[in-house]
């Protein structure tokens, strides 16, 4: 019987999404593969999804590379299978292979459980060799690791083929991620002065940045107000103004709270950060740019003290404009 090459087109799995970005396959060129088994696994806007395949036959090569976005009805997998004709489309008379999520349903069908690479029988998961069973060779398998620890490398700028894991089966854990974020951080070099990171985001954080903005500009806001005991920094301040080095400075408690915000953007940088739209990035910034709303007799005013997290406590009390520490 005749050899036939199918490509499985990217469909669409629900409420009617465009794209999806290949998070990790499960099989590799060479692999035997039957209906319903799952080939890789996505993530659109709305979640993370299981794809299974449509056809049983030998894969015979990955038309979609994994990180990548792709739109729904692109090619991202070519299988080898028999003589048969090709499964018709959907509204056919002929019922197509029941896939998760889409396509007909038959009346004798069962849902099948997810089942996650970790809780995968071994015999069921993708060798991790780095030949097929067939004697071909074929590309490393991708790092297994779940999507959580996956974004937790991303954000860290730890690559996961550098990684074995620890985990049931090779599975890489957030503790092996943490550890070679450690490993790679005495070596790493410091950013360069008043530089930028930019992180290119995909499926569901893409479609939160956007509702996130978007509300910025149709939601109300709500500002809470916190009572706070500062009699400590108060008694610093005084201790601060009577040593030389403070004689000439007005030192007031919004200096200690412009030195707060500087230290709390540093340790947390998701706060000194911007999304870029266009671009589908978040922009992360080496520099802290503060800026100081003040309300004058002109009206709302907000002078900027650049490379704020640069000063001593000396030196931003001294550049905060007067008229603001009123």
């Amino acid at each position: 019987m005749t050899a036939v090459q199918r490509e499985f087109t990217l469909p669409d799995v629900g409420e009617g999404l465009t794209e999806a970005e290949i998070v990790t396959w499960r099989v590799q060129p060479g692999d035997t593969v039957t209906v319903n088994q799952v080939l890789c696994e996505i993530e659109t806007a709305k979640a993370a999804v299981e794809l299974p395949c449509p056809w049983a036959g030998t894969v015979g090569e990955l038309l979609a590379e994994p990180g990548r976005t792709i739109e729904v009805g692109t090619p991202i997998i070519r299988i080898e299978t028999g003589g048969e004709a090709p499964a018709p489309a959907a509204g056919d008379d002929e019922e197509v292979p029941n896939l998760v999520g889409y396509g007909p349903r038959q009346a004798s069908a069962t849902r099948r459980p997810r089942r996650s690479a970790v809780s995968r029988p071994p015999g069921d998961r993708p060798a991790p060799a780095d030949r097929s069973d067939n004697g071909h060779a074929r590309p490393a398998t991708v790092p297994l690791a779940k999507p959580p620890v996956r974004k937790l490398a991303k954000d860290l700028g730890v690559d996961l083929r550098s990684i074995s894991g620890s985990g049931e089966g090779g599975v890489i854990t957030r503790a092996d991620v943490e550890r070679a974020a450690g490993a790679a951080a005495p070596s790493a070099p410091a950013p360069a002065a008043g530089g930028v990171r930019r992180e290119p985001i995909r499926g569901v954080r893409k479609a939160t940045a956007a509702a996130v903005t978007g509300s910025a500009f149709t939601a109300p806001h709500v500002t809470e107000f916190l009572a706070v005991d500062v009699t400590a920094t108060m008694e610093l301040r005084d201790r601060l103004r009577a040593t030389r080095e403070y004689a000439e400075v007005k030192l007031t408690p919004l200096a200690f709270v412009a030195k707060a915000v500087c230290l709390a953007a540093k340790r947390t940088p998701e706060v000194n950060a911007s999304w870029d739209e266009p671009a589908g990035e978040i922009v992360y910034y080496d520099r802290v740019q503060l800026g100081i709303a003040a309300a004058t007799p002109r009206g709302l005013v907000v002078p900027k003290i650049r490379d704020a997290d640069t000063l001593s406590l000396r030196e931003l009390a001294g550049a905060i404009p007067s008229w603001t520490r009123s």
